[in-house]
């Protein structure tokens, strides 16, 4: 197998962390190609030039953004997936029941599902695909969110200072000083909707932003996306709402809305959308439900 790092996941620990895979990974007698890319685009060589030469499974060791660019080569392909969580969000991960703190336990789970161990294997799983106007095709494997989210996201990516998650709660605080209702126009399998909302997500998974589960209900192997749209201008509703987000019950709240369907269409003029926590296109985009385009080792059932 390929195992490929991201460097700079987890603040820096990821390479601990590959090497604490790797050396289980070696004793359980898996034979080992590690690889870590200066970049994305040098990464995505890298893991590319790899499946031209073979491979039993694709490792990645970080978080989500590491898993996303493995997306982009692995999905409707026939190469299974594996995830050493050591990012700060680890959605993947949590969704499929990965060992988020201990990369030995993590690598026992690919180890088990390549070598056949009892009631572990590979879990074949929906993709979302996002095209933009602007030409853009991005798998994605958690959640899909434009509005609020990706507005505070902009800011964050804008700033230079502080570092780390402190930024980001910075970012928050400034665009809940700027909280208005967006002009959305949605359409779900043809059904057209135009309102004005706070924020739209369009989960294949249940949760983003390491553990919200914004799109609870979200199942990776039925063949749609689930929609949570929540539209509030007041800033106090929003504060309270956040951490509802985490048990997954903000669905219940008057403010929220829920919809299912195979395709979806996002427009908003001037916000972008988002997908496992990277940047991907202007909105409008069309994003859809793949069924079975991706297999991912799982632990034993």
């Amino acid at each position: 197998m390929t195992l490929l790092t991201n460097p700079a996941s987890g603040h820096g620990s990821a390479p601990h962390a590959a090497e604490r895979a790797v050396a289980r990974l070696q004793r359980r007698g898996v034979d080992v190609v590690a690889i870590a890319g200066t970049d994305a685009d040098h990464a995505r060589r890298l893991v590319e030039a790899a499946l031209d030469r073979g491979m039993d499974a694709l490792v990645v060791v970080g978080g989500d953004g590491i898993v996303s660019l493995a997306l982009q080569v692995l999905a409707q392909g026939e190469v299974p997936l594996g995830i050493i969580p050591a990012g700060t969000g680890n959605d993947h991960a949590r969704e499929f029941r990965i060992p988020t703190k201990d990369p030995e336990a993590a690598a026992d789970v690919v180890a088990d599902a390549i070598l056949g161990a009892d009631g572990a294997g590979t879990r074949v799983i929906d993709l979302g695909r996002i095209r933009g106007a602007d030409g853009t095709d991005r798998w994605f494997g958690t959640v899909m969110a434009a509005g609020f989210d990706s507005l505070v996201t902009d800011r964050t990516n804008r700033m230079r200072w502080p570092h780390g998650r402190m930024r980001y709660n910075l970012a928050m605080v400034a665009e809940l000083s700027k909280l208005r209702l967006l002009p959305f126009r949605l359409s779900f399998d043809g059904r057209e909707l135009e309102t004005e909302l706070t924020l739209a997500a369009l989960g294949n998974t249940r949760s983003y932003g390491g553990g919200m589960r914004i799109c609870p209900h979200a199942d990776p192997g039925d063949g749609l996306l689930d929609v949570t749209m929540v539209a509030t201008a007041s800033r106090t509703k929003l504060v309270r709402l956040f951490p509802t987000v985490f048990k997954g019950t903000h669905v219940e709240l008057d403010e929220v809305r829920t919809e299912r369907a195979h395709t979806v269409t996002v427009d908003c003029p001037g916000i972008n959308a988002y997908a496992d926590g990277e940047y991907v296109c202007p909105l409008p985009v069309q994003v859809s439900a793949v069924p079975g385009a991706l297999r991912i080792l799982t632990p034993r059932s």
